[in-house]
């Protein structure tokens, strides 16, 4: 009787549990994209179209200069060349390899004279052994027939170097356009 009783409760309290109201679905909204709106003197509407892909990467990059140089590293407290270059493209969704001499087999070789903004300058730089690319950076502005960079240097951290600069010059390998 007593186990009648408790499998009576149970059951009422089963039943007791079951929820009226429909489940929902959640949904993630699309990313808008935001636009840069003002107002000029003669009351006429100016609207910015948002910045391309490669703009949005090298502003983003642009967050870690100054950061100290880690081998290995990827965040504020210490990155190498790559990781600089791997956590701007990753933060939007541009999934790239780890390492420099891997990266330099994605996108396309292209010419140096027709390097753009968001394109990777592959270096072989110092004491290379294997004679392989074993630093990477990110270019971040053309001007005046120079070539500027970002890129984890070893001695300096995160800084902007020109590819005029005759270090850079002599160790300059390819230009690939993964974008």
């Amino acid at each position: 009787m007593k186990i009648k009783f408790l499998l009576v409760v149970l059951l009422i309290g089963l039943y007791s549990c079951k929820s009226t109201k429909r489940p929902q679905v959640v949904t993630k909204k699309a990313k808008t994209e935001k636009r840069d709106t003002r107002v000029n003197s003669d009351r006429t509407t100016v609207v910015k179209a948002p910045k391309s892909l490669p703009s949005q990467i090298t502003s983003y990059s642009k967050q870690f200069l100054g950061t100290r140089y880690q081998w290995g590293g990827t965040t504020k407290k210490g990155m190498d060349c790559s990781g600089l270059i791997y956590e701007s493209f990753k933060a939007h969704d541009v999934y790239l390899p780890r390492i420099s001499r891997d990266m330099a087999k994605k996108g396309k070789k292209i010419k140096l004279k027709e390097t753009l903004k968001g394109d990777l300058l592959f270096f072989k730089t110092g004491k290379n052994r294997r004679n392989a690319i074993n630093h990477v950076g990110l270019v971040v502005e053309i001007k005046n027939n120079a070539i500027y960079f970002i890129h984890a240097s070893s001695s300096k951290g995160v800084i902007i170097s020109s590819l005029n600069e005759n270090y850079w010059k002599s160790a300059f390998t390819e230009v690939r356009r993964v974008l």
